[in-house]
């Protein structure tokens, strides 16, 4: 007897195709590249890689873009998702032209928010002016690169906690209210471990834009060795002399940096999400 009348064939490709299609655009997009970034720093060999990065000007970049970043992530996290939660629970006048101008960094090339963002801040600016007059300075210092972080990164945390919070039922928030609970201990016991996966998600999308970000930063640096010059930037400046290899040394270390940093929001999301189960 045949069991093929029994068997429900899905409407979608099956495990091998879509196996298969998975496997190919994601080593052609990201492994791919990765591996030949990887094979190029093996070919030089691992004592020029690290002579190449074991340099002031090099360590300097780098922690001026990771620390920059993370700070720009976590102002987002904290701001943006207050905006998402402005955003799915108020109904105000002007509301729609809010929530499209959340995505604005999306659409809008990196060089033109950077020139723009420049033109705002320069000490004859509109907000630089403003800036100045208090004696303080915006544009062509680690502010300037901190406020164009903090730029390209809030989309990411705002819309991915905006469907996550439209989604919690207002009831909930009730339950807690009638048995009791404060505002702010509903807030922290009860909104925030639901909250808290997406929020990492947004948080580690917000940071790996801004760790690699250059189009929006380097027009608002000022690009001075040691003090606004990003990794990127120094990336570019090898490929410019033509020096690949050491291009590539310092494409690794941010490699690196960058996989440790996401590998543990990953290990904390995965942990949070299981404390909420055990919940």
């Amino acid at each position: 007897m045949s069991l093929r009348p029994f068997i429900r064939r899905s409407p979608m490709p099956g495990l091998g195709l879509s196996m298969g299609i998975t496997l190919t655009m994601v080593s052609l997009v990201v492994l791919l590249p990765i591996g030949a970034l990887m094979m190029r720093g093996i070919a030089y060999g691992p004592a020029n890689l690290w002579a190449v990065i074991d340099r002031p000007r090099v360590w300097a970049a780098l922690l001026l873009s990771f620390r920059l970043a993370l700070l720009a992530a976590l102002f987002n996290l904290l701001f943006g998702g207050l905006l998402a939660w402005v955003l799915a629970r108020y109904r105000f006048p002007g509301r729609r032209i809010l929530d499209a101008a959340v995505d604005l960094p999306f659409a809008l090339p990196t060089a033109v928010a950077g020139i723009a963002l420049t033109a705002l801040y320069v000490p004859k600016g509109v907000l630089g002016g403003l800036a100045a007059g208090i004696g303080w300075k915006i544009a062509y210092t680690q502010w300037g690169i901190f406020i164009a972080l903090v730029f390209v990164g809030l989309p990411f945390v705002t819309r991915t906690l905006q469907p996550v919070i439209e989604e919690i039922d207002r009831e909930v928030e009730e339950a807690s209210a009638t048995l009791g609970a404060s505002r702010a201990h509903t807030l922290r016991r009860v909104i925030l471990p639901m909250l808290a996966p997406a929020a990492l998600t947004g948080f580690a999308l917000a940071l790996a834009r801004a760790v690699g970000e250059y189009g929006s930063v380097i027009f608002i640096a000022g690009n001075l060795p040691m003090k606004t010059e990003i990794a990127p930037l120094l990336i570019v400046i090898q490929l410019e002399e033509f020096n690949y290899d050491a291009a590539a040394a310092i494409g690794i270390a941010m490699l690196v940096i960058s996989f440790a940093m996401l590998l543990a929001i990953n290990l904390i999301q995965i942990w949070s999400r299981r404390r909420i189960g055990d919940v």
